[in-house]
């Protein structure tokens, strides 16, 4: 299931340059010998065309692997070299705070004090961690970063993969809890109420990193450009012509390259979240990686795919999860009581609904979704 997504990828690249082609390539043989079955999120995929800096119209691109994804960066205009550049640092710099497979990593450093007491943080790791406790809130706990423990056990993603027991995941579910995270914006410390708590911020990291890289490239003058941190995606302005960006929406019971359908954006973030994107199947049963912070096992809300289009990508990123796990009825309801947000929703009797603010935007894939409906009206 995993390699069929890569090779997706490397197709895409065909048009490419040589070189790009070649890394590309290379990190797929590079990560399969180690075994390490990295998942590149292809749920949104960017239809343009690719080129070098001759002109203004011809894009800058960079290509690196961060935050356990393929980093795509697209700029227009004079400075894009530079600021290409620059974002990739600033990914790579926020890694580094956020991981938690690093003792050099902030949040790595919280989870080791929880329990025990406060950590000296960075504005990125507390603007962070507010974020996440907002949208704790804002949807009913079901987004909760402190669910670190129960990914933990389950390993959906890792060569480790299992189903855990259900007296584990009782016990488990006592450590995750958003409001024993406790942060003070006054000293820039955070901390955990007891000791095994674990904060894991990958329902979140990867939209505030496409925020700044946004903002990256604005101080450094571009006006268009795209940013792909493994399926989310952020555009800046229009393409040089201005007309809108095109994002494609997987078709989520197909492979890589099949679409459900298309939006066209500006100055956006699309950000998709579903169970084709890290899963493992045992006994015939699909046991995906969105976890449900109430429950201890994977999201069972009758939804297969959500996608969010905001402003913002960190926004994009918590509430492509929360909407995932609170269903059709309630998701939208959450979706429609926030302004500039709207949504995909992709039902398991592959149904798909979008709500008022794209249907004018969203062309729905006939040909490559047939088993699916799109239902205009509920």
């Amino acid at each position: 299931m995993v390699v069929s997504k890569h090779l997706s990828f490397i197709k895409l690249t065909e048009n490419r340059s040589g070189a790009t082609r070649g890394f590309i390539i290379w990190v797929w043989s590079h990560m399969r010998k180690k075994g390490v079955f990295f998942l590149f999120l292809i749920s949104a995929l960017i239809f343009t065309s690719c080129g070098t800096a001759f002109n203004r119209n011809e894009a800058v691109e960079r290509y690196d692997m961060y935050m356990g994804t393929i980093i795509t960066v697209k700029a227009y205009g004079k400075n894009a070299d530079k600021a290409a550049d620059k974002v990739i640092n600033r990914i790579s710099e926020l890694e580094r705070i956020f991981t938690i497979n690093d003792t050099s990593g902030e949040i790595d450093a919280l989870n080791g004090m929880a329990g025990i007491g406060e950590v000296q943080l960075t504005n990125d790791s507390i603007y962070v961690l507010n974020k996440a406790i907002e949208y704790a809130k804002l949807s009913e706990g079901t987004f909760d970063v402190t669910i670190g423990p129960l990914v933990k056990a389950w390993g959906i993603g890792t060569d480790n993969h299992r189903v855990p027991s259900k007296d584990e995941i009782d016990e488990l579910l006592k450590l995750v809890n958003f409001r024993d995270l406790r942060v003070d914006n006054t000293k820039l410390t955070a901390s955990l109420a007891h000791k095994g708590q674990i904060v894991d911020l990958g329902g979140i990291a990867k939209g505030y990193a496409g925020d700044e890289a946004i903002g990256v490239l604005k101080e450094n003058g571009i006006k268009s450009a795209l940013v792909n941190l493994g399926g989310n995606v952020v555009v800046l302005g229009s393409k040089p012509d201005g007309s809108p960006w095109t994002v494609g929406i997987q078709n989520p019971r197909a492979t890589a390259g099949k679409y459900l359908g298309t939006v066209s954006v500006r100055d956006k973030a699309v950000v998709s979240s579903g169970d084709y994107e890290r899963f493992f199947m045992k006994d015939g049963i699909r046991y995906h990686h969105i976890l449900d912070p109430r429950t201890g096992y994977p999201a069972d809300s009758g939804l297969i795919s959500t996608t969010i289009i905001a402003d913002s990508a960190i926004d994009a990123d918590a509430l492509s999860t929360s909407v995932f796990i609170l269903g059709l009825d309630k998701g939208m309801q959450l979706v429609e009581s926030l302004d500039g947000v709207d949504a995909i929703f992709v039902t398991e009797d592959k149904k798909v609904y979008v709500t008022e603010g794209l249907k004018d935007i969203f062309i729905f894939y006939q040909e490559d979704s047939k088993d699916f409906t799109y239902v205009e009206e509920r």
